[in-house]
């Protein structure tokens, strides 16, 4: 099973609440999509750590070669492409590597090479793998690291926690394309609620089982609560605003490994929705 953990915006407990499940799994697999600030490991602190780079691939013209007939120009729905001066002119932050414009090219004036854009991080914590997407710095995109992260477990046998981006944008899309199960974690207030609302309309879209785990609850937030009622949502945890939590978390602690209460409540978590191994 593979289980997306999802925010509208960072700072939420997104991270908190996945690594925490994979930690109370009997086998689990964590994989930390949020590749811009990964910051799972600094609870995990993985061990045997093996790194592999992530490549994407630009196009390369050959001006010997190039007619100037401006094919792969129009070709590119992205924009990356623009006619300046006879010859086509790339912006590499918009590109998709998608390879459309070398096939258009009748002259084949255009090459594709290889380009760095991240590495992808394995190491172990117990019984639960982790496996961490690490976007280089200045990139514009993290969808290629994301999906070479979670191609790493196309064949695992064990539960699956993905730790998502945060927001509703093309690398959410990516993380939890193929999720079993989507949990949202939303703070009670009318900044979080309007956030989980825009990742709430995204995950309907691709028609995804979830649910939601109100973080930090220190009073009840009605808009919220009235939301999951009309649209059937079940609320699956209330985790109180706790200076304790808080206290371990900032000190990069797993909480279910230091507390013995909070581990019984993602193990429930787990067992509510499916995800925990016979």
């Amino acid at each position: 099973m593979k289980i997306a953990v999802l925010s509208g915006k960072g700072g939420a407990g997104k991270t908190f609440v996945s690594t925490n499940l994979a930690a109370v799994a009997n086998q689990s697999v964590y994989v930390d999509c949020d590749v811009e600030e990964p910051n799972g490991r600094l609870f995990f602190k993985p061990e045997d750590v093996t790194k592999t780079n992530v490549y994407t691939y630009l196009p390369v013209f050959d001006e010997k070669k190039c007619t100037g007939c401006r094919k792969c120009v129009d070709f590119c729905k992205f924009n990356a492409l623009v006619f300046i001066k006879d010859k086509p002119l790339l912006f590499p932050e918009v590109c998709h590597s998608c390879g459309g414009c070398s096939l258009v090219c009748k002259e084949n004036a255009i090459e594709e090479k290889e380009k760095a854009i991240g590495i992808i991080e394995q190491g172990y914590h117990r019984h639960t793998k982790v496996i961490t997407g690490v976007l280089n710095l200045g990139e514009a995109s993290g969808v290629a690291v994301i999906a070479q992260a979670l191609k790493s477990v196309e064949n695992a046998s064990e539960l699956i926690i993905i730790d998502c981006p945060p927001g509703s944008a093309c690398s959410v899309i990516e993380s939890i394309e193929g999720a079993d199960y989507c949990i949202f974690v939303v703070e009670p207030t009318a900044f979080g609620f309007h956030n989980f609302c825009m990742v709430y309309e995204l995950v309907t879209l691709l028609q995804k089982p979830c649910g939601i785990i109100i973080n930090k609850m220190d009073s009840t937030y009605q808009p919220l609560e009235n939301f999951c009622v009309q649209h059937n949502v079940p609320i699956l945890l209330r985790i109180p605003f706790s200076q304790k939590l808080a206290q371990m978390c900032s000190e990069g602690k797993l909480a279910s490994e230091e507390d013995e209460k909070t581990a019984q409540m993602f193990r429930h978590l787990l067992e509510e929705i499916g995800g925990a191994p016979a």
